[in-house]
């Protein structure tokens, strides 16, 4: 699906406004129960882990995005 651009947006954001448009599609029970396993998992594991852990998957991730050679 192409991306649009603002006017598009506000454009179609009016159009639902005004009942012209179908509104989105509600989340399914799956849909609902993937998204609250999701928000948890990150803090869950977040507090697991110890401030070493943590700082070499920072590291490694770092690496990662930015193409850094490793030490």
């Amino acid at each position: 699906m192409p991306k649009k651009d603002f006017s598009q947006i506000a454009f179609d954001m009016v159009r639902r406004a005004t009942g012209e448009a179908p509104s989105l599609a509600p989340e399914t029970e799956r849909q609902k129960n993937s998204r609250k396993g999701g928000l948890k998992g990150g803090a869950t594991r977040a507090a697991s882990l110890t401030p070493e852990q943590r700082s070499e998957i920072a590291k490694k991730a770092a690496q990662s995005r930015w193409s850094i050679k490793p030490e």
